[in-house]
């Protein structure tokens, strides 16, 4: 069947949208699973933290719809049934978390399992094009690597969204921006899969985000942050490699620069402070900026200001070549170090560090 007309792509988005904000209103009225303030907590007043099943509910649907009537968006039935399945598998998963709450590394363990499956299904970081013949590797030489670079790229992505998610809005008004983004760029290219992929997730994102910001009368919790983090990992990688366009796999880490620095940052200062890095704690650099007397509106603002700028630079990045492209993550580097720096400087003059 034909590709959808553009009517047809803003009737679905729609309809997703409103699907997304009715699941929201009835799991916000049925306070089954809630999250009960302690001292690490940024909110006062038990909340329900299920909102995530309102984004997957309206992700599988939309994969459905794709399945049956976008024959013409399609990409390789393998790559997408590995895709949807292991989706699922990861939400399942997260959503078994939410309910009992398990240890880090349990949900770790169930990570990698999810990351596997993507991996059986042949979704894998198998091209990389390394510049001037780096260190004697060609664009198709890496290998057994590729299932080491695949793992860590998907893994890393997951929990880098799944730490982010600590203030009000913050994933979710984040991954709605980078995912208009990554569905400009993708229906730009032509790669009408993740073209179509991307405004769906951001229609689910956006029922839930309503009634998430600015005051939260409810969470995604692991269910909706595990989930988009590791869709947006193998997306990348599907958009990469196997839908028709090849987007760059850079186009992921750059719209989400800030979420991964900022993880990276706090991982490697903990370690360095010889932190538990496993235990849970609220010194992200976002959560510091909030303890400094800042508002949850005014930090995911921030987050998602900055968000925009990579948006536009990414949009940028899609017309350079190469070795180029890592050039425009030079000024996101900047700004994240200049942030950095003013948040740690305050956050020990307080005595929060």
């Amino acid at each position: 069947m034909a590709i959808f007309t553009l009517k047809a792509h803003l009737t679905l988005a729609l309809t997703l949208f409103f699907i997304s904000a009715a699941i929201t209103l009835i799991l916000i009225n049925h306070k089954r699973v809630l999250d009960i303030p302690n001292g690490r907590s940024s909110h006062s007043k038990p909340t329900p933290t299920v909102g995530g099943i309102a984004i997957v509910f309206t992700f599988f649907l939309s994969m459905t719809i794709l399945y049956f009537f976008a024959n013409a968006t399609m990409i390789t039935e393998r790559y997408f049934i590995g895709f949807t399945f292991s989706s699922l598998l990861i939400a399942a998963m997260s959503f078994y978390d939410d309910f009992k709450c398990k240890p880090f590394y349990i949900k770790l363990a169930t990570q990698i399992i999810a990351i596997c499956v993507v991996m059986l299904f042949g979704i894998i970081i198998d091209k990389i094009n390394f510049p001037y013949n780096f260190l004697w590797l060609d664009y198709k030489s890496i290998g057994a690597l590729s299932y080491l670079i695949t793992l860590g790229w998907i893994l890393g992505m997951t929990n880098a969204y799944n730490f982010m998610d600590g203030l009000n809005g913050m994933a979710g008004a984040n991954g709605f921006i980078g995912s208009i983004f990554f569905c400009i760029i993708a229906l730009n290219q032509g790669s009408n899969f993740t073209y179509m992929v991307s405004y769906t997730l951001a229609a689910g994102i956006l029922g839930f985000l309503i009634f998430n910001f600015p005051d939260a009368k409810i969470f995604m919790g692991d269910t909706g942050s595990t989930f988009l983090g590791f869709s947006f990992a193998t997306l990348a990688i599907i958009a990469s490699l196997y839908d028709k366009a090849h987007t760059s796999l850079l186009v992921i880490p750059l719209l989400f620069f800030h979420f991964i620095y900022d993880t990276l940052f706090t991982f490697i200062r903990r370690l360095f402070n010889g932190e538990n890095v496993f235990q849970p704690h609220r010194s992200h650099i976002y959560q510091l900026f909030n303890r400094l007397g800042y508002k949850h509106a005014t930090v995911t603002i921030f987050y998602c200001t900055m968000a925009i700028l990579q948006g536009f630079g990414a949009l940028f990045m899609i017309e350079v070549d190469g070795l180029k492209r890592l050039l425009i993550f030079a000024p996101y580097l900047i700004l994240q170090i200049i942030y950095t720096a003013i948040i740690i400087y305050h956050a020990k003059k307080k005595r929060l560090l």
